[in-house]
């Protein structure tokens, strides 16, 4: 009888890696037995692949290998939701702004004190606060020149009058130049960075008290940067951040040092003004509230009500800023 032959042809194992963002996650492989390692030969399949980092989130995936060439699969972490603590402090690069976690609550907005109100600061009203971050201090020139020189913040490098650069708070920047800053310190951490809104601002200046300043209804004596505040700095110049004691919430220079633009727009009053602690999008959106008064400023403008604007696009020896930022639930 004829002799038959059976030939079986069988694909030949190729590389298969496994690549991570971010790089050096673990990598297991679950449907073989033995471990994993870059570049290791594998038959044609579907293979089950497991990803891990510390502060990302676990991603299982069925990643196909077709063995007639090497297979290169890609997977990217998500980074695990925080959990946020009342207080809590963090920095998401180490160029940034040291942040703290700012509690969640209600408050009365406006001249609850009842000393030196005006039109602007009526009529009272509650606001909800939400789940947001502050900087601890106000943003300063090291943090503003390290922007400029990772190609950001439009390379505007903002005079400092002969004051010092370094841990001062950075001057001489209009509203149009700090939305270039929070957008570079956005894309550098991928996180949402902004200026506080007006009430966010109020809320964390006042740390839980109704005084005209955290601290209580009386100036005192080198408790803050001002016109008449006691301090070796006063009418003079900016003073370093944090050389005065933190508020409640653990936040520094809130009243005085320099004022500090926020997002909203300037209303003459708080008439129709959102109760949900958001950004005022409407009124005279060509100029925005400053708050906290200055060194140059006497003890009245330093109080938690007390309200000001500037044209977005002028700047001044007394007006800085601080960022917020926005955090998932």
């Amino acid at each position: 009888s004829p002799t038959v032959y059976r030939i079986e042809l069988r694909r030949s194992a190729q590389p298969f890696t496994v690549q991570t963002e971010p790089a050096g996650a673990r990598v297991r492989i679950l449907n073989i037995a033995g471990g994993y390692r870059p570049g290791m030969e594998l038959p044609a399949g579907e293979y089950e692949v497991e990803a891990s980092a510390a502060g990302f989130e676990t991603k299982t995936a069925m990643a196909v290998h077709g063995g007639s060439s090497p297979t290169v699969y890609r997977i990217e972490l998500r980074r695990d939701a925080p959990r946020w603590t009342p207080g809590q402090r963090f920095r998401d690069c180490p160029a940034c702004p040291e942040m703290v976690v700012i509690p969640t609550g209600r408050f009365r907005m406006g001249c609850v004190s009842g000393q030196y109100c005006g039109i602007t600061q009526m009529p009272v009203h509650d606001v909800r606060i939400g789940s947001f971050a502050l900087a601890t201090y106000e943003v300063t020139f090291a943090q503003w020149d390290a922007c400029v020189s990772d190609g950001g913040c439009g390379g505007y490098r903002p005079d400092d009058e002969g004051w010092g650069r370094g841990s001062r708070p950075v001057i001489n920047v209009s509203w149009d130049h700090v939305q270039s800053y929070v957008s570079w310190l956005s894309r550098e951490t991928g996180e949402s960075y902004r200026l506080p809104s007006e009430a966010e601002w109020e809320y964390a200046a006042r740390a839980g008290t109704t005084t005209q300043y955290s601290w209580g209804n009386a100036a005192g004596g080198n408790r803050a940067n001002c016109v008449g505040c006691g301090s070796q700095w006063d009418d003079e110049k900016t003073a370093p951040v944090g050389s005065f004691a933190a508020n409640g919430f653990g936040l520094y220079d809130m009243h005085g040092n320099v004022s500090e633009w926020t997002r909203d727009c300037w209303n003459t009053s708080y008439e129709r003004a959102p109760s949900d602690g958001s950004a005022w999008r409407s009124g005279d959106c060509s100029v925005r509230v400053v708050r906290g008064g200055s060194w140059n400023r006497d003890p009245r403008f330093l109080r938690a009500a007390t309200r000001r604007w500037h044209t977005t696009g002028v700047w001044f020896v007394s007006a800085g800023f601080r960022v917020a930022r926005t955090l998932a639930p």
